[in-house]
């Protein structure tokens, strides 16, 4: 084992890499050139490269978790999961395919499974059964890190000059007279993207309300 190589500097000059140059081409040969070490040295901290994820991964929960804002008394049910949500897609688009690296990976690290006990316990005491919240917070990760991929794919597409994913080239596309609507839904789903973020989650937490009573 390199002398003094922690898990730790593994996993964020791994994290570094991937901003460079994106989860395709992230390899264990490639990391170790950056760490300036043999790559045998990293499987003392990780076996493969998907463990190498699932650490990446758990680094980025334990980011998103850190990065929640300070509870208020005033704060409604409906507030935290807005604020989770919004958190958790600004510490995904950090980095770069952040949000496909974060699906699926497993936490390694029990404490940031314990310190989701805190916005469960907000919800719990601000009046939503146990089973509800796990099925709202569920449902809203879900489409927070779906979305997140969505909008770091097509970000990237754009940043390397496809511009097939425009507003005038998709209009060009179409007839406007026959087809008003699909054309009238574009321009509406065009805004800047934070924006569109916020609005669906405010309408998707806003749809919560009385599930229990419901199901």
């Amino acid at each position: 084992m390199s002398k003094g190589l922690t898990r730790d500097q593994v996993v964020r000059a791994a994290l570094d890499l991937l901003d460079e140059v994106g989860l395709d081409d992230l390899t264990m040969r490639a990391l170790a050139a950056r760490l300036d070490v043999k790559a045998a040295a990293l499987y003392w901290h990780v076996r493969s490269k998907a463990d190498l994820v699932d650490e990446m991964g758990t680094a980025l929960w334990r980011e998103a978790l850190g990065a929640l804002p300070a509870r208020s008394p005033a704060d409604r049910p409906d507030d935290l999961l807005v604020a989770f949500a919004g958190t958790l897609r600004a510490t995904l688009l950090s980095h770069r395919d952040g949000a496909r690296l974060f699906a699926g990976t497993y936490l390694t690290d029990v404490t940031v499974l314990e310190a989701q006990e805190p916005l469960l316990a907000a919800l719990v005491d601000g009046g939503v059964d146990l089973d509800t919240a796990v099925e709202v917070s569920t449902v809203l990760y879900a489409f927070t890190v779906g979305a997140t991929i969505e909008e770091q794919a097509v970000r990237q597409a754009r940043s390397s000059g496809d511009a097939r994913y425009d507003l005038p080239e998709r209009e060009r596309r179409l007839d406007a007279e026959r087809f008003p609507l699909v054309t009238a839904a574009g321009r509406l789903s065009f805004p800047d993207p934070a924006t569109r973020f916020d609005r669906a989650v405010r309408r998707l937490v806003a749809s919560f309300d009385g599930w229990s009573t419901r199901a």
